[in-house]
């Protein structure tokens, strides 16, 4: 299993946290989201990690890890910073983003089969917009499932029918080898041939991971969800930054043998 973590982005309504690093270096305790994120996967023995960098490049500089620039990040979206990275595999890949916080046993969860495309999926999602005036439940990044598979991705799906569930994006998906092969070859085809919106944004350039997910939904290949257990949480604010120091403060990480290994 490898490992990508998308940190390309400008992180503007964490302004003026952000104004000199890239919203995956901020520190929740003494240590940056992006290390926390590191630490868990040696936890789960995964060591192969590349971190997609673009905002603020420089500012991350953390050893033993690849890294890949989206030099177009300033007019791009995060779809394009992960096919920055994505190339073919022999081994499944798990793809982060870098401004989420979540316990080991997420990804744990994530790593009890690998196969397709697996999205972590919390459906107890509206919980963790209580406590967020800055970022309205519209924004959610919500999955429409039915019989274990996942129909729709896109923010605010408000309806459901009969046995059909909505639940939230992590930010934590599972590439097996196979699929990451199908997502390069729609990918080359899409920039060949596709012209103006794509989905719900305004251009494939610009696109979202959601977007992108939906257009493979489309073509009928199976995304499923892992419907996930454990605390995370996004940092797309400072309230959202202060709510996870409440919300971590007695998480105390990896053991100090895996910590030692940054």
């Amino acid at each position: 299993m490898n490992a990508i973590i998308l940190a390309a982005g400008m992180g503007v309504r964490l302004l003026p946290n952000t104004k000199n690093v890239p919203k995956g270096m901020l520190k929740l305790f003494n240590e940056t989201l992006i290390e926390r994120q590191i630490k868990i996967f040696h936890s789960c023995n995964i060591n192969d990690i590349t971190i997609v960098t673009g905002y603020r490049s420089e500012e991350i500089d953390i050893p033993n890890v690849n890294y890949v620039k989206n030099k177009n990040y300033e007019t791009t979206n995060i779809n394009e910073s992960l096919f920055c990275a994505l190339e073919p595999s022999s081994s499944p890949i798990l793809v982060t983003y870098s401004d989420i916080v979540f316990e080991q046993k997420i990804i744990q969860q994530m790593l009890e089969i690998i196969d397709g495309i697996r999205l972590a999926v919390n459906l107890n999602w509206k919980k963790y917009y209580q406590n967020r005036t800055m970022h309205p439940l519209s924004e959610a990044e919500n999955v429409l499932v039915e019989n274990g598979r996942i129909l729709q991705i896109r923010k605010n799906i408000s309806k459901s029918l009969g046995n059909q569930q909505i639940g939230e994006f992590l930010g934590i998906m599972t590439l097996s080898s196979e699929h990451v092969k199908i997502l390069l070859e729609r990918y080359s085809y899409l920039k060949k041939n596709h012209m103006g919106a794509f989905h719900n944004s305004s251009s494939l350039s610009n696109a979202y991971i959601t977007d992108m997910l939906q257009e493979i939904i489309n073509c009928g290949i199976n995304v499923n969800p892992v419907f996930t257990e454990g605390k995370w949480c996004e940092i797309d604010t400072s309230e959202d930054l202060r709510n996870a120091e409440k919300s971590f403060r007695t998480y105390t990480g990896p053991a100090k043998n895996e910590r030692e290994k940054i």
